[in-house]
Formats: C-alpha cells, structure tokens, sequence
C-alpha cells in the first residue's frame, strides 16, 4: 500500500531544508521511567555520527505511576521545564529534524494524554508514546551499528525503568519480542517500603525475578550471545572495571556482573551514593536491575554479556536519518511489513482488496492531516492502516452484521509483528467501522483499558469516515484535503464529480466523529484528474 504523507518518526523544529544531505542535524528525546534523555548529532553518512549534545534530566515519571496509574503534576512540570531546555538547545544549534518518544510510564499512565498535549502546547515539540516492540526495533537500529551479528542469532535485553524488552535478533531483523513488566522502577515501586527490612525487600526481589522468562522461539543451542542496553548495565560495567573497544562495546563476564551484584546487596543506598559514586536516582533502581541481568544471563546460558554502551535514542536518531534519506520518507519497513501481514490475512478470506487498500489510505490521510487533533504517533498509525485493510474481512462469514465478524477474525488470527493487546484493538476499531458505536454494553470493548477504549472511539471513528469515502467500492475519491477551523473539519474530496451518496452518509456515518472530536464535518468536493491513493 503506498502512504499519503511523510513519516511520522522526522519532525521539524524550524524552516525544513528543502533538500535534506549529509552533514545534517538530528536529535533524539527519550522519556524513560526514571529519567528524560536528550540527544542532538551531526550525521556525516547514515551510519556516522557525532554528538554535538547529550543531556539528562532526572525526572522519574515512573514514580507511583506503577501503584497509582498517573503522572503526578510535580513530575510533568520538571518533565515540561525539560522540554523547554531540550527546545531551546535544538533552536541554538540549527537541529531541524528529531523524533521524541516516550515510553511505558506515559503509555500507562491514565492522564498520558493530557501530557503530551502540554508538551505540544508549551514546548512545539511533538511527543509520541511507543510500545515494547517498537522500542526493541529502535534499540536493534541502535545496536546493529556497533555489534556484527555475522549471520546468528542473538538475545537483546532492554532495560527500562518500566519495562524489559527480550529481543532474538539476527542480520535481518528482529526475529521476536516479548516486553515485560519488570523495569528498574516497577520493581521499586511495587515491592519496596521504606518501612520494611532491607532483607525482606531482597527476598521479594528474588522470587518476583525467578519468575523472569525468555522469547519461547529461542534456541539456546544456537544463540550466538547477550546483548544488554540501557543505562543500569553500563553502570554495571563500569563499577566492573571491564574495558571498552573502539566501538564502544565491552564485554561483561557473567562472574564479574555477579561479583557487581554482591556489593550492591551488601551496600546501603547511601553508601551506593558516597563510596561509588553513584547518582541519587541510579544507587537505587541498580541493584533490581542486576537481578533481572543476572537472571536472563542464567536462562540464556551464557558467560558473558556485550554491553554496546547505545540505546533508545542512538536508535531514534538512525531512524531519523533513514527516513530522511530514504527513497520515500514514509518507506518504514515496520509499517511496510505490517500491511503485507494484514494483506496477506485479507486474501485468506477473499477480501475486497482494491477497497481495503483504499480506505486504509483514506484513514492515514485523514489521520496525518489531524494529528493536531487526536495527537497520535507512529503506533496508532499502524493500528489504523492494519484495521483499515482488515475492516471488510469478515464479509467471508456473511455481508449482514460483517463488522462484527471483522472483529472476531481479527482477534482470532495471528496477525506477525503485532501482539494480542495490540490486536484487540485493531478488532475493535474495525469493528466500529459501521453500524453502532462503541457502548458499555459490548464485551469486548470494556474489556479494553480506559487509554485503549479512547484509541478505538478517536481511530474508529476516522476509519468510519474513510469507508464512507469509498462506499461503493469504487475508489472514486482520489484525495481527501482536510482544512480545519476551530469548530469545523471540512473534506475537500478530489474524485468524480458527483458525490451524492458521499454526502448522504455522512449526516449518519460522521455522528461519531462530531461526537468523539467535539466538532462540524463538512464535505466538499474538486475534480481533478485521477491519481489513486493506492497507486493504481
């Protein structure tokens, strides 16, 4: 399928070179659980870079998020004024293109919504939040610029402050992908009291990460070896002593990580702090974090561990500049997989093709052209193109009442690259591709999660307006132009000159997307010659 617009990973903080070409300027935002990382380079080729700079504000969003399920306001203000600086410093050094990402403390946190919408408001800076699979592929970006996989199979561990991402990997990709609530953070939050016996907090520590798994398709026979990032590993390594190499890599014995480990145990977090120097906010989430490596080292049998000394936001910025670089900007190789997947699925069930296709590319339109909006990223936006492709399926079963068979061939079919909460969701927004709207009395709905249940309502409303665009199957809408006032979304469709049944519809089929926007939609129409959203 090919896309409608740019993709979402490059944005811009001033006038946009026309042209872009090497020496450029990117930076990358990492808003971590227990920290926001800031990083700006100069690229002098897709793969060579220099910092220019690199910055850490030590702002712990994960703190009660993990117990309350909400950002605190003390936390989004110091997390705000960061911004402003990371703004700043990107305006003082002419860094026209970044991409910020936040991870699961803002994905979990119910009011995760309102601040990224702050973000936007006081700092221009536009935030998305990521899911586990989307980190692992940015850590592999990342990492695969350092470390020769040479045609094996590795294991990738990522350790945030919320969650851990296990990763096989090898030259061609990520292989697979489990995320785990285990991060740094949680563990401290959920199981800590400062009321309670160090020992006892030990003991819980070690049954809740005994309980640790690897990827099920992992073969430990032919695993090459270990691969940990994130910032609790190479504070391991550095109180280690082990050296680095040119590429910054350093290789860990499993002994020495244990030996790290026993220290940690017998040291408070004061003494963590004065005897090794450790920062406030890194002296306690450390010693969890050497347990979960401890433990993934035992299951995947190996003795040492590549440590790379990159992450996340090396990551990003590779990203950055290959969609900058790229034959299309939109040519995400992620998202180009996922609808090979989903179109792969539709002619399994003899699916209309030509209009999936087109009313999944009438969706990203409409989405890339409101994302002031809904105030969606790159995630959302492959939820959309999945369920738009797959909306119609379940006219296999019978054309009367096919939404809600969609709904269940989707959550029934394995769907590569997307994992079951993701998939549900997909279900449900074509689900409400038609007839009633989303409601407290269906099941699968409310099985959802508030944040979730609010996808669904925003994209499924979207999607319905793409399908009426394509009604009758015809592909007689060749664009869709949205201009936007402060109460009104007005379409500007280029297609046949009449669009009569278009216009009927809406009054019916646009009800939800007045209602969950909280604005006017309006339809008019432009005959130009034809150029097919598709491609054809």
């Amino acid at each position: 399928m090919k896309n409608t617009s740019s993709s979402t990973s490059v944005r811009t903080t001033a006038v946009e070179p026309e042209q872009p070409s090497f020496p450029v300027r990117v930076a990358a935002i990492d808003v971590g659980s227990n920290g926001i990382r800031f990083s700006a380079a100069e690229f002098t080729s897709s793969r060579k870079f220099e910092f220019i700079i690199a910055d850490r504000a030590p702002v712990r969003l994960g703190h009660g998020v993990f117990l309350s399920g909400r950002l605190s306001e003390h936390a989004m203000e110091a997390a705000l004024k960061a911004f402003r600086t990371f703004r700043k410093k990107m305006d003082e050094n002419d860094v026209h293109y970044y991409r910020a990402v936040a991870t699961s403390a803002v994905r979990e946190s119910s009011n995760g919504e309102e601040f990224l919408r702050r973000v936007r408001a006081e700092t221009g800076i536009e935030l998305e939040t990521i899911d586990g699979r989307e980190e692992a592929r940015l850590v592999y970006l990342a990492v695969k610029g350092s470390i020769s996989f040479s045609r094996k199979q590795w294991l990738i561990a990522e350790l945030g402050g919320g969650s851990l991402e296990l990763s096989l990997v090898d030259d061609s990709g990520v292989l697979a992908t489990e995320c785990q609530t285990m991060g740094s953070v949680r563990l401290l939050e959920v199981l800590s009291n400062s009321d309670e016996d160090p020992s006892r907090f030990q003991r819980l520590l070690q049954q809740y990460v005994s309980m640790l798994k690897v990827p099920t398709m992992m073969n430990r026979e032919k695993l090459a070896g270990f691969i940990a990032t994130g910032g609790n590993i190479e504070t391991i390594a550095k109180l280690s002593g082990v050296p680095t190499d040119s590429n910054g890599v350093c290789k860990l014995p499993v002994s020495k990580l244990e030996a790290v480990k026993e220290k940690l145990f017998r040291l408070s977090y004061g003494e963590r702090v004065s005897e090794l120097r450790l920062r406030k906010d890194r002296a306690d989430v450390v010693l969890p974090a050497s347990m979960v490596f401890s433990r993934i080292a035992e299951l995947a049998k190996v003795e040492s561990i590549l440590v790379p000394h990159v992450g996340i936001k090396e990551g990003v910025m590779f990203d950055v500049v290959d969609d900058l670089f790229s034959k299309s900007g939109a040519d995400d190789r992620y998202e180009q997989e996922l609808c090979a997947n989903c179109v792969a699925l539709g002619r399994k069930f003899y699916f209309d093709e030509p209009h999936a296709e087109q009313v999944s590319a009438l969706a990203v339109s409409l989405f890339d052209q409101l994302r002031d909006l809904h105030c969606y990223g790159r995630k959302e936006r492959r939820l959309l193109i999945a369920a738009g492709i797959l909306h119609d399926i379940g006219g296999f079963i019978s054309v009367r009442k096919h939404h809600k068979h969609s709904q269940y061939i989707i959550e029934n079919s394995p769907l590569p690259g997307v994992d079951d909460g993701d998939r549900k969701i997909i279900a449900n927004i074509a689900r409400y591709h038609r007839k009633a709207e989303p409601s407290e009395k269906h099941n699968s709905y409310m099985a959802l999660s508030e944040h979730d249940r609010l996808k669904v309502d925003r994209l499924g409303s979207i999607l319905r307006v793409a399908d009426l665009l394509d009604r009758e199957h015809l592909q007689n809408v060749y664009n869709v132009k949205v201009e936007r006032s402060e109460r009104t979304v007005r379409l500007v469709l280029e297609g046949a000159p009449v669009l009569s049944i278009e216009r009927r519809t809406l009054k019916k089929k646009g009800k939800m997307f007045t209602r969950v926007f909280d604005v006017k939609l309006q339809i008019d129409e432009m005959n130009y010659e034809k150029e097919s959203l598709t491609g054809r």
